[in-house]
């Protein structure tokens, strides 16, 4: 996964195509310059060719027209002898046909290609040759030397060729992807500063350089974006601190007129009862607006914690003390554990108020007679708690969605009678002491675990 992660990454495909191109633009201008040489190298046997046809003319020169046969053989054997090497000679006329063969084509004539004048043939025993055909009067003189050295020397650039092109592959390719990671750098910058900005730092903006180009129009663009976002968050949370503060006063008065009717008298069952109900639905939005108000100064950063080094193990003992008693009137079994010794700085009050609700919620999710767990680890640097329960559980993707305001899974207002706030003002307080809070099934998929990790540097 990581490894398509990697190829399908933008440093990646430029590397990539960087060394693509350079490879095959390498690879064209070698094709081409294989052309050049070749060619080059074929017109320079062509001159040799005619630098022998000019020795040869002049030895039958001035009466070349007149000549006969076996006087081209006594004037030019001598020279052909010399040159045998490098030079195959052929000397022909209509008329008469062959009148001269040098000794070196073994008996074998050179093939004559009618409206060509240079040109390659293969000739047996003896190999590929080049061809040159030159005219004296009624005679037809070839001159043929040997291809093997020029096929030799592109054989060899070819191989110089291919070398070069695996080097070079591999050299673009490492340059390729160090430039591609100089070049996104400032991407990686905004994607990392982006990712870091969340709701409890909206204040935080992505750096931008002086340069004025497309990365630096995306961080600015995205630093807009941030600006609006940070300005809608704030009146959201102004809202609801102002609206939960200016609910309070009138809410207060609506009870004291309720509880002063119950007080005064006077009132029918039926309305007595009503009376009652109000005052229990105004206790449970009086709970609703002070829990708003602690999520919004959570959200402002404007809760300190009264934080104290203590022995988790004394802390939990008080605890459990409360949470029998609670869990004996929902007919639930209470146990908890603790392992590991040292000190662990953190508010007591705060989470404490953290454990009640998290025990609430496994309460009221625990059939009668079945048991919630506290389990304490301190051990490695790190204080790890879990309340499990025995219940339902819930769904692997619904784990996180507990977390958000107002969500209550699996309940409803006939049943449950919570706010929904209680895991996101847990989550709120666990923040506060820089830990962390999840939801985790058991391995038999029976009940649910919620986990809390707070850092113990003293453990």
């Amino acid at each position: 996964m990581r490894i398509a992660h990697q190829m399908n990454s933008i440093s990646t495909r430029l590397a990539i195509w960087y060394a693509l191109a350079a490879t095959i633009t390498l690879a064209c201008l070698f094709g081409a310059g294989y052309q050049m040489l070749e060619r080059h190298l074929i017109h320079g046997l062509d001159l040799l060719s005619a630098a022998q046809f000019e020795q040869i003319k002049a030895h039958l020169h001035p009466e070349h027209d007149t000549v006969e046969p076996d006087r081209i053989e006594e004037r030019i054997r001598s020279i052909t002898e010399y040159a045998a090497v490098l030079f195959y000679i052929d000397i022909h006329s209509k008329q008469t046909g062959t009148v001269f063969r040098s000794n070196n084509l073994n008996g074998h004539s050179i093939p004559d290609i009618k409206g060509q004048h240079n040109y390659n043939v293969y000739v047996d025993t003896i190999g590929e040759l080049r061809v040159t055909e030159f005219i004296i009067g009624n005679f037809d003189v070839n001159i043929a030397t040997p291809l093997h050295g020029v096929r030799n020397v592109m054989e060899g650039y070819a191989e110089v060729g291919l070398a070069l092109l695996g080097s070079m592959l591999v050299a673009s390719l490492i340059i390729g992807f160090g430039l591609s990671r100089m070049a996104l750098r400032p991407i990686r910058i905004i994607s990392e500063t982006a990712n870091h900005i969340r709701s409890d730092n909206l204040a935080e903006r992505i750096p931008v350089t002086d340069v004025v180009d497309e990365v630096s129009d995306l961080a600015r663009m995205l630093n807009q974006m941030f600006d609006r976002l940070e300005s809608s968050f704030n009146q959201i949370r102004r809202f609801a601190a102002e609206a939960s503060h200016e609910l309070k006063t009138p809410l207060t008065l609506v009870r004291l007129h309720a509880e002063k009717m119950l007080v005064d008298g006077g009132l029918s069952q039926a309305h007595e009862e009503a009376a009652h109900v109000q005052l229990e639905e105004l206790a449970r939005l009086d709970q609703i607006i002070e829990e708003l108000l602690f999520l919004s100064r959570a959200d402002a950063s404007a809760i300190t914690l009264d934080l104290k080094s203590m022995n988790p193990a004394c802390f939990l003992q008080d605890f459990a003390q409360d949470a029998c008693v609670l869990s004996e009137h929902h007919g639930v079994h209470f146990v908890h554990t603790h392992d590991g010794e040292g000190q662990v700085s953190f508010d007591d009050k705060r989470l404490r108020q953290v454990l009640l609700n998290l025990l609430t919620n496994a309460l009221n999710a625990s059939p009668p007679g079945t048991r919630v767990t506290l389990r304490s680890l301190l051990a490695d640097g790190l204080w790890r708690l879990s309340i499990e329960d025995e219940g339902p559980g819930l769904p692997v993707e619904q784990h996180e969605h507990i977390f958000e305001r107002f969500v209550r899974v699996n309940a409803t207002a006939a049943t449950y009678k919570g706010s929904g706030l209680g895991l996101a003002i847990c989550r709120s307080i666990v923040g506060l002491h820089h830990g962390k809070i999840f939801a985790a099934s058991p391995a038999d998929e029976h009940g649910l675990h919620i986990v809390i990790e707070i850092c113990a540097p003293d453990a």
